[in-house]
């Protein structure tokens, strides 16, 4: 099932977006990370319009065709509030859904958290909950972590990371899902980081997560939930076999989630396991949706 096209116009942002389904279906948002796009939602996607929902993914902001934001900013607040935007644009009700990964998860996690969500139900994958991660069970993991994280500190650079993405994206890439080909995945993320402008909007989530000083109001009444654990039923997903971010995380994290809460490792996964393993990453989500 190849997926549509469209625009949607935010206020500070006009998003692009693939879409499957019914436009009078449940909405179901899924929202993509670093160093991908929307398209890596080419297998979820159809599958939840086939389960009755009406899936859009945008190409989150300063990932073409999507704008670079007027507003310059690149906070998790401001995804929080894209995320909320564009099921206010679709008429999203009640029955609304959110599915995210790496960049998406982290929205998604903190979404799931704050009490003006619309979305009835969240999926996260590859990045926990910060909020179920205590220091004190974390603190040992920290070292290897720092190691898988150095792309962090050298996003934090001026200038040289934007011109550096055409190496960095498929370095990560096989680090961090060793064994996957992401050469179509790879080639469709730098596609959608055509020129300066889109690239410094993306190396920005990470500079300005760095430095969260000048989050604009709007964005900071939304971020504030990171510090949040779940509001509502979280379902989160991590790869086994994931080189960006530690599995014994997802480990820690269950046991400090809400009881409606539910963690799942999936094996012979790496960091992009949604499309390593998309049949079980699939069917996990649609048996937590029905849930």
């Amino acid at each position: 099932m190849p997926p549509d096209t469209i625009a949607i116009e935010l206020d500070h942002v006009r998003l692009g977006a693939l879409t499957w389904g019914s436009d009078d279906a449940p909405l179901a948002v899924l929202l993509h990370g670093f160093p991908d796009s929307a398209h890596t939602w080419r297998h979820l996607g159809p599958v939840l319009a086939e389960q009755g929902y009406r899936v859009v993914a945008p190409f989150t902001r300063g990932y073409a065709p999507s704008g670079v934001p007027a507003d310059g900013r690149s906070d998790v607040g401001a995804l929080m509030d894209d995320a909320v935007g564009v099921h206010e644009a679709l008429g999203g009700g009640a029955d609304a859904v959110l599915v995210g990964h790496d960049w998406g998860g982290m929205t998604a996690d903190a979404l799931a958290a704050h009490r003006d969500s619309p979305f009835r139900r969240v999926v996260a994958m590859a990045v926990p909950p910060v909020s179920a991660l205590p220091l004190r069970e974390t603190a040992r993991h920290v070292p290897g972590q720092v190691r898988r994280s150095w792309y962090m500190a050298f996003n934090q650079l001026p200038v040289l990371p934007e011109r550096s993405l055409d190496r960095l994206v498929p370095k990560l890439w096989r680090d961090w899902s060793p064994g996957y080909d992401g050469t179509v995945d790879v080639a469709q993320t730098l596609e959608a980081l055509p020129d300066t402008a889109h690239r410094r909007t993306a190396v920005n989530y990470y500079r300005h997560l760095a430095r969260p000083i000048r989050v604009h109001a709007r964005y900071r009444r939304w971020q504030a939930a990171l510090s949040d654990l779940p509001a509502v039923p979280l379902l989160y997903l991590h790869g086994r076999d994931d080189h960006c971010l530690t599995p014994r995380f997802a480990e820690i994290a269950e046991a400090h989630l809400p009881d409606d809460c539910r963690v799942r490792i999936v094996d012979h996964a790496g960091h992009f396991l949604h499309l390593e393993q998309p049949d079980e990453v699939n069917q996990l989500v649609v048996d937590f949706l029905r849930s």
